[in-house]
C-alpha cells in the first residue's frame, strides 16, 4: 500500500500504482533475482491465453500451437530473453509479442525441436482455451489482431474476477451477481428488482452499482498498470485495448 501524500507535496499519477510487475521485470531482470522471475512468472500466467491464440493463427494443428506455447515460455523465463526488454518500449504486450515472433521465425524447422520435460514450463488450462478460441468470429482476424482481441478480453475477465473476489469475500456475492450487468455498460439496470431481491431500497441498489461501476475502473486501471514500465502510460494503453475489441 502506498503512503499517505505527503502535506504540500503535489500528486502525480504514477503515484498509485509505485510498482508494477513489468516495471520489477525491466529493473531486476538482467541480473536476475526470484523477485523478477516470480513478477514474469506471473504475468505469463496471466496473459498465456493471447499469445496461444496469436499460436493458433499461425498453426493449423491445436497440438502444435500447444507445444509452441510452453515451449516459448520455457525459453522466456530462462531469464536470457529478458536482455532484450527494453525500458522504451514500455508495455508487456507489446514486448511478449515481438518475443513471440522471433521464436516462430527461428522455429520453422521443428524436425529437431524437442518438448521440455518440465522445466521452465507453466501449468496453463489450454483446453479451455481452445474451447474459447472455438466461440469467436470465425472472421479473418490476422495473428496480431487476434492476440490484441484476446489480451483486451483476458485483462476485463481477469478485472471483473477480483471484483466479484472482493464481494464474495465481503459476503456479498449475490450483490455483485445481480448488479454486475451495471458493470459490463447497462446504467439502465432494473434497480427496482435487484432492491426487492436484496431487501433494500432502489435507491441503496443504485448506490451499490455505482460502488461496482467505481471500483472496476479501479482495478482495471491497476490491472493494466502491472504490464506497463510507466503507469502513467494507463489511459493510452486502456484506450488501445477497447479499441482491439472492436476489431
Amino acid at each position: 500500500m502506498n503512503p499517505p501524500d505527503e502535506p504540500g507535496r503535489p500528486r502525480r499519477p504514477a503515484d498509485d500504482f509505485a510498482t508494477t510487475h513489468w516495471s520489477v521485470v525491466l529493473c531486476a531482470g538482467r541480473r536476475g533475482g526470484p523477485e523478477a522471475d516470480e513478477a514474469l512468472a506471473e504475468l505469463c500466467r496471466r496473459y498465456w491465453l493471447p499469445l496461444y491464440a496469436y499460436a493458433r493463427r499461425r498453426v493449423a494443428d491445436a497440438n502444435e500451437a500447444e507445444d509452441l506455447t510452453q515451449e516459448f515460455f520455457a525459453r522466456l523465463l530462462e531469464k536470457n530473453a529478458l536482455a532484450r526488454a527494453s525500458p522504451e518500449r514500455g508495455r508487456f504486450r507489446a514486448f511478449l509479442l515481438t518475443a513471440m515472433k522471433n521464436f516462430l521465425a527461428n522455429e520453422r524447422d521443428r524436425a529437431n525441436a524437442q518438448k521440455r520435460g518440465g522445466r521452465g514450463r507453466l501449468s496453463l488450462d489450454l483446453h479451455t482455451g481452445e474451447s474459447r478460441l472455438r466461440l469467436e468470429p470465425a472472421h479473418d482476424l490476422t495473428p496480431e489482431r487476434a492476440y490484441e482481441r484476446q489480451w483486451a478480453l483476458t485483462l476485463l475477465e481477469l478485472v471483473l474476477g477480483r471484483l466479484r473476489a472482493e464481494f464474495t469475500s465481503a459476503g456479498k456475492a449475490r450483490h455483485f451477481e445481480l448488479l454486475q450487468a451495471a458493470i459490463t455498460g447497462d446504467r439502465q439496470a432494473a434497480y427496482a428488482a435487484v432492491a426487492s431481491q436484496l431487501g433494500m431500497s432502489e435507491e441503496a441498489a443504485r448506490q451499490v452499482g455505482h460502488r461496482l461501476r467505481k471500483r472496476y475502473r479501479e482495478l482495471l486501471r491497476e490491472e493494466v498498470a502491472q504490464t506497463l514500465a510507466d503507469p502513467r502510460d494507463v489511459e493510452e494503453e486502456i484506450r488501445c485495448l477497447f479499441e482491439a475489441l472492436g476489431s
